[in-house]
This record gives structure tokens, C-alpha cells and sequence, in this order.
């Protein structure tokens, strides 16, 4: 987009799936296939963190690659990610933490993150926070700082930002205050 252009609302991409497996599900798809809206979401998560100390974005699987991957290419810096369990084939530290209704279990390769390295976590969605807690508490645990915490979407009713509390900079394009968006 030029100057002259008009900000894209990113929200009008967002497709929203009343029962999904019991909830209200994000749909990001239409605006994954939109390459004019999809260059914008990046765009705007690439501006927001130019000029920032990062060192490497860590990404949750799978659709938090989706924005992190390309995001870490705009802006110069490495890209690693998050798997469930017994996906990555070297050497891992695992994590295994609750989530609304089951837990899981997520793993990075132990040599991810160096002591000290400034790690920017990104992910498609925001909702409860217990993915991007335990994100966190795995970079914390292989010695990296985190620098802040990008989404694409936040489900803003869902008070994830509570979960996570005030100690990291936490940055999201769309925020969805209602069930209703």
C-alpha cells in the first residue's frame, strides 16, 4: 500500500465460526489469501517491532508460523519454533502445561535460543494465554529474554492478558472484545 491508500481493517478478513469444536472459532484464512491483506498484517507487526532489540522470533505450531516465519524475514532476524511433542528431530527441552480443558505438551530444540538472545514470541491468536505462558517459560528456561508478545488477533474477552500480567510488552493488530468480534 502507498501513503495515499487507506488503512486496511484487517477484521474484515477475520471469518468468525459460531461452533467449532464447541467454540467460536477466528477464521484467518481469507485474510492468508488476500496478499494485499496479508502483506499488511505483516507489515503492521513488522512496523510496531523495526527498531526494536530482537534477536530471534519463537513461533507456536502451526498457524503461529503462518505470521512469525515471514515476520521474522522482514525483519532481518532468525526464525524458531514451537512443536507439540515429538515433532522436532534434535534434542529438546519440553514443557507440558494446562490448557482450558487438557494439557499439552510443547518442545524447543535445546540449542534454540542462546543465553541472553532478545526473543520476541509471536502467534496468530491470543486467547486464554496458557500457550504463549508456557512459550515463554521454555525461552526463559533455555536463558532468553523476551522482548514482547505479537498477535494478529486477541480475544480480548477472554482475559489472556491477565494470565500473562504486566511484565512483557504485549502488542496485538485486531482485538475482539465480544464473542460477536
Amino acid at each position: 500500500m502507498n501513503k495515499s491508500d487507506k488503512k486496511i481493517d484487517l477484521k474484515t478478513k477475520i471469518r468468525r465460526i459460531p461452533e467449532f469444536k464447541g467454540v467460536v472459532f477466528w477464521d484467518i484464512t481469507p485474510l492468508l489469501k488476500d496478499k494485499t491483506y496479508f502483506q499488511e498484517c505483516i507489515k503492521q507487526l513488522a512496523d510496531h517491532y523495526r527498531g526494536k532489540k530482537i534477536d530471534v522470533i519463537v513461533s507456536n505450531e502451526a498457524r503461529g508460523f503462518i505470521i512469525g516465519a515471514p515476520l521474522a524475514y522482514e525483519l532481518g532476524v532468525g526464525f524458531v519454533p514451537v512443536r507439540k511433542k515429538g515433532k522436532l528431530p534434535y534434542k529438546c527441552m519440553d514443557l507440558t502445561y494446562k490448557k482450558e480443558y487438557e494439557s499439552d505438551t510443547i518442545e524447543i530444540h535445546q540449542d534454540a535460543i542462546e543465553k541472553g538472545q532478545n526473543v520476541l514470541l509471536i502467534d496468530d491468536l491470543l486467547a486464554t494465554g496458557g500457550t504463549v505462558k508456557a512459550n515463554i517459560e521454555l525461552v526463559e528456561k533455555l536463558g532468553g529474554k523476551v522482548a514482547g508478545l505479537g498477535f494478529l488477533i486477541e480475544l480480548g474477552y477472554l482475559d489472556g492478558r491477565k494470565v500473562l500480567g504486566d511484565k512483557h510488552e504485549i502488542f496485538s493488530l485486531v482485538n475482539l472484545k465480544t464473542t460477536s468480534g
